[in-house]
């Protein structure tokens, strides 16, 4: 499987913040947002990842990942001509995709939790056993803004509508969604919503109408942030900076991620650790290094 992140859009819900920077190279606490979804992808074993974003702001993003090998990964990078919806990351995708499943994640929506990186893996497991769609729900005081997932008591799908004005449920689709090579056609083939974009539900509709689209509900244990707005922006960095500093360990922490994945040695993640020697973050990875040299972290603790 391969992975997206959708780093595109113009970031207006956050002007003037963004007018001169891209919302997701914007700082949540201590790491670039995009830090963190891309975090997830690497601990659901992805490792040949595409970021698309704007022509303007490839060029930073080349500046923080290069081709990623530094991290064990194959990073490459297209351009989104304009903002025409998520579904448009498939269409603009195609050739990186291939023949393979694919997760697209937005690079604003940030996921913590016990356990998240085995349920995130088994929705792997099942669009590349079974094909067909993997999606998240998550229950919400303001559904409304959200498209909005109904699910009977058995686990089956009822319907999806995007931004509903009277909701059916309060569980909302996340921003993490896994398909199987399906996606590129069924995208290339919704027509465009009132907005002139091209929706995700509308993909997810079209699973769900040939009965392969499967949702996994997200417990008490995980957190879902939206990183979109001034205030949830905030909170998000708020919620970061609170959990690091009561754990001792660090969320969305990439180079920590390779190695414990066994994706980069311990030298190559020393040598990581000696670019940013000056600041908090390159101490924490001095300090996983000599952890790691008295015996080690369990897998389970990283997020």
């Amino acid at each position: 499987m391969k992975g997206i992140i959708l780093a595109g859009g113009n970031g207006t819900r956050l002007y003037p913040i963004t007018l001169g920077v891209c919302k997701q190279l914007l700082p949540v606490y201590d790491k670039p947002m995009i830090y963190y979804p891309l975090s997830n992808l690497m601990l659901s074993e992805i490792r040949d990842i595409l970021i698309i974003t704007s022509p303007e702001d490839v060029k930073k993003f080349k500046c923080i990942f290069g081709d990623g090998k530094h991290l064990g990964l194959n990073i490459s990078y297209k351009e989104q001509p304009y903002p025409g919806g998520l579904a448009q990351s498939f269409i603009i995708g195609e050739d990186f995709i291939g023949d393979d499943a694919v997760c697209l994640i937005l690079g604003d929506n940030i996921f913590y939790g016990h356990g998240l990186p085995a349920l995130f893996l088994d929705a792997k497991k099942m669009v590349e056993r079974n094909k067909g769609a993997v999606i998240f729900a998550y229950y919400v005081d303001d559904p409304e803004r959200y498209g909005v997932i109904d699910i009977a008591e058995n686990g089956h799908i009822i319907s999806i509508v995007e931004k509903p004005n009277d909701p059916v449920s309060n569980f909302a689709v996340t921003g993490v969604y896994f398909y199987d090579n399906a996606v590129i056609n069924i995208a290339k083939n919704i027509k465009p919503s009132k907005r002139g974009e091209l929706e995700i539900t509308d993909v997810n509709n079209v699973y769900l109408r040939r009965g392969k689209l499967n949702a996994l509900k997200f417990g008490r244990g995980h957190a879902w942030l939206d990183a979109g707005t001034p205030e949830t922006l905030l909170d998000a960095s708020e919620f970061i900076a609170m959990m690091e500093k009561r754990q001792g360990l660090k969320i969305g922490c990439i180079e920590e991620i390779a190695y414990k994945m066994k994706y980069i040695s311990l030298e190559e993640l020393k040598e990581v650790a000696n670019k940013y020697i000056k600041s908090s973050y390159g101490k924490y990875l001095l300090r996983i290094i000599h952890e790691e040299k008295a015996g080690g972290l369990k897998l389970s603790n990283i997020n």
